[in-house]
């Protein structure tokens, strides 16, 4: 039996973060697939709480939620290299807040811009270019938000560099402009290129046909 397993699913960001730190510190582990509309019951045994992916299992122990679960790869094998977060206390901590800046402020509105239409679609973005400008700046002189190599940063914001090109062909809006975040598109760009990261991604035509489908589903049902 693997000592690590992973329980994922085809297409969901959080997962891949996973996917990803394990990749890049060559650790072994096996992946299982779960079927989000028909859960497993090692799923439900795994993650009780919140009944979703990703979950870790370490010598048969769970860990859920992705940014935790991050930690506690970085945590558990230290001695393997490259480093998920940087040695200074304070570059750690800021890592930690980017990371966290993420799932509070960007990931949330993006999300809100791809599922709406209009009006509403549209001051969403405005708040998501606002939020990004962190980024940007974050981005000076750097190739990676961890710097040289793809830190713990990079692996909490790599959604960026595969979603947001998906969720612009399936609205056909610009959620990142060219001329107000080059540094970021760079970025974008680099993250998807990277050693241990490139051959991860789920199949682009796959994901178009299901985020035009969750997102036409999503219209539907609000109020006329």
């Amino acid at each position: 039996m693997a000592e690590v397993k992973l329980f994922r699913t085809w297409s969901s960001p959080f997962p891949l973060r996973i996917v990803w730190a394990l990749e890049v510190k060559g650790i072994e582990y096996e992946m299982i697939y779960e079927d989000l509309s028909n859960k497993s019951s090692m799923l439900l045994q795994y993650n009780p709480v919140y009944k979703k992916v990703p979950v870790l299992l370490h010598k048969g122990k769970p860990i859920s939620e992705s940014l935790v679960i991050l930690e506690y790869i970085e945590e558990t094998w230290k001695s393997k290299t490259p480093s998920l977060l940087p040695e200074d206390p304070y570059q750690r901590a800021m890592a930690r807040f980017g990371a966290k800046f993420g799932e509070d402020k960007i990931l949330p509105l993006i999300w809100e811009a791809f599922i709406k239409q209009g009006k509403e679609q549209e001051e969403a973005l405005v708040a998501v270019h606002g939020n990004m400008k962190y980024l940007e700046v974050e981005l000076r002189g750097k190739k990676f938000l961890g710097g040289d190599a793809v830190g713990f940063a990079d692996l909490a914001f790599g959604w960026l560099a595969n979603l947001v090109s998906v969720f612009e062909e399936v609205t056909g809006v610009t959620f990142i402009d060219c001329e107000k975040f080059p540094l970021l598109l760079t970025w974008m760009q680099n993250f998807m290129d990277a050693p241990k990261i490139r051959d991860t991604w789920p199949p682009r035509d796959k994901l178009i046909t299901k985020f035009r489908a969750l997102r036409e589903t999503l219209i539907a049902k609000e109020p006329k």
